[in-house]
């Protein structure tokens, strides 16, 4: 990200980039920062957005081969086009031959670096990958914004309210908005606050039934189970995610036997530095065998649900009985 920063101050451009990764927020911040360091914001004439698939590359090279009108440069924006993941003709080729005042800008969230169309940029321009940021990262930027609206929060706080949001930065902005609005008026963020507005993530409600599982309340683990099918999530997807905290668990497990730091494990595993702190003391109450175990019933449960064997609901049910049984 600092290298298309860099290109924006210097003006100096690729003639190609391509932006890839899971992380949408910040690709479409640095999207519309460079499209506006090409072009005013204005300027529809020049600026053309393709979005999603079906995209004819001849198209785009005969838009690519028509003089700007009334400036320098034209710019052509093109999003979620499945290009970097399977055949797309004539493109790659092109790419090597740009003229001098067209800019292209691809935006995916995911590719295939063995296609052409990945070479083919990496060779002409800029590749950039915008991943999921971690803790600190997503700490500093919560605390900015709440600096600039004069507001304060504790670490403790702010870990609960990630621990709402995840690590998502479109989920996080609009959390913090409502808890702004809510909390208008006053220069305190209060755990209170947080647990009044925030949405609490469909993940947070299976961790809080993991815990119940590994702390043998059986009563506890099958109520917020039913409440998640209340809530219409599938169970098949409660399955998923229950199978990804099994994972974790026996991932943190093994690392932290290995000798590894917390902070670490979360890079490793993927999760923020705190998620991991709440998984270890849930992690030490299984041997790993049980763990594997679980993980390997979880694939026989899926497997059951897809033959007809076991509904679906059934399935997830019998899964948490026998792991909170006491």
């Amino acid at each position: 990200m600092k290298s298309i920063l860099e290109d924006i101050k210097n003006n100096e451009f690729k003639h190609v980039y391509l932006f890839y990764g899971e992380e949408g927020y910040l690709k479409k911040q640095y999207r519309d920062k460079l499209s506006a360091a090409w072009l005013p914001e204005d300027d529809t004439m020049n600026r053309t957005t393709f979005r999603g698939k079906g995209i004819s590359p001849g198209e785009v090279i005969d838009l690519g081969e028509t003089l700007p009108f009334l400036a320098q440069s034209r710019v052509l924006i093109l999003e979620e086009t499945g290009f970097f993941k399977g055949q797309c003709e004539k493109l790659p080729d092109y790419i090597a031959q740009l003229p001098d005042y067209l800019y292209l800008l691809f935006v995916e969230e995911e590719i295939d670096k063995r296609s052409r169309m990945y070479k083919a940029v990496k060779s002409a321009g800029r590749i950039v990958e915008f991943t999921r940021q971690n803790e600190s990262t997503l700490m500093r930027w919560v605390l900015g914004t709440l600096k600039k609206e004069g507001r304060k929060i504790t670490k403790q706080d702010m870990e609960l309210f990630l621990s709402c949001t995840g690590n998502d930065m479109y989920q996080i902005e609009n959390e913090l908005e409502k808890l702004l609005a809510y909390t208008a008026g006053r220069d305190v963020i209060l755990t209170a606050d947080i647990e009044a507005v925030c949405s609490v993530q469909v993940a947070n409600h299976i961790f809080d039934m993991v815990r119940a599982v590994a702390q043998k309340d059986q009563k506890q683990a099958l109520k917020l189970y039913y409440d998640l099918l209340e809530l219409k999530e599938p169970p098949m997807r409660i399955l998923f995610l229950l199978a990804r905290q099994f994972n974790h668990l026996l991932q943190i497990k093994e690392l932290s036997a290995a000798g590894y730091s917390q902070s670490e494990m979360a890079s490793k595993i993927g999760v923020q530095s705190f998620v991991v702190r709440n998984y270890m003391g849930y992690a030490g109450k299984y041997e790993k065998q049980m763990l594997q175990e679980a993980l390997n019933d979880f694939l026989q449960a899926e497997e059951e649900v897809k033959t007809g064997r076991l509904t679906d609901v059934m399935s997830v049910e019998l899964l948490i009985v026998k792991y909170s049984t006491a």
